[in-house]
């Protein structure tokens, strides 16, 4: 399941379901529980169904049909946080993969 259409046009997965919500909610706001098992009933459906390798079937669910607002937010350059230089990077990295190491 994708909220990011452009991308997984680009990278052209096996079978995709778009859902045109804010990103990281490809299955509805919170506390809509009845919505969320729809979504999800549905991108099953059309997984089983997509027949065409990098088919992308777009669900008709609608984020708030008053508000797109959340569109300009989410779309806009500077929406995500700046990216770590290369260093802070690998030091996160290594104390990430630390805890995880047996001795």
């Amino acid at each position: 399941m994708t909220s990011a259409i452009d991308i997984t046009q680009s990278v052209k997965p096996p079978r995709a379901v778009f859902v045109n919500f804010p990103l990281g909610h490809q299955t509805g706001p919170p506390d809509q529980p009845e919505l969320q098992r729809r979504i999800v009933t549905d991108a099953m459906r059309a997984f089983e169904t997509i027949t065409a390798p990098a088919t992308i079937v777009e669900l008709p669910y609608v984020w708030d049909a008053n508000d797109r607002s959340w569109e300009d937010v989410d779309y806009t350059k500077g929406w995500m946080p700046a990216r770590p230089s290369r260093k802070d990077a690998d030091a996160l990295e290594t104390a990430r993969q630390e805890k995880y190491r047996r001795e």
